[in-house]
């Protein structure tokens, strides 16, 4: 298969889909779909919990599934932006949390001597 007919593949950024959201997207895809996708899996990565889900789903729909509306373009795979971002915020006195002092008994670079002050 060549760069053209990997960007054909029914799912967009198959080669980096995690697993699981292969899962959840071939139930989204009709047989012959998923059938392409098959092909293409068996002649790259070979996995076979991929090739075991499509298997399952082409089962499914053997036995009279219809694929279910889904959209490809949510990713749970990957976190969502940041609605709070530094972008044009800045830290002040307001805005900023309480001060952090040290612990009064020492901090790692200098450990305290609990006992320093007793030694005569």
């Amino acid at each position: 298969m060549t760069a053209q007919d990997r960007e054909n593949l029914p799912l967009a950024d198959y080669d980096h889909l995690p697993v699981p959201a292969l899962r959840d997207r071939i139930r989204s895809l009709s047989r012959d779909e998923i059938e392409q996708l098959r092909e293409y899996e068996r002649a790259h990565a070979s996995r076979a919990p991929v090739l075991t889900a499509m298997d399952a789903r082409i089962e499914q729909l053997e036995q009279g599934a219809t694929p279910s509306s889904g959209e490809h373009d949510v990713r749970p795979e990957q976190s969502p932006p940041t609605r709070h971002g530094s972008k044009g915020s800045q830290v002040n006195a307001d805005s900023g949390g309480e001060p952090v002092h040290p612990p009064p008994h020492g901090v790692p670079a200098q450990p305290a001597d609990p006992k320093a002050d007793k030694r005569h």
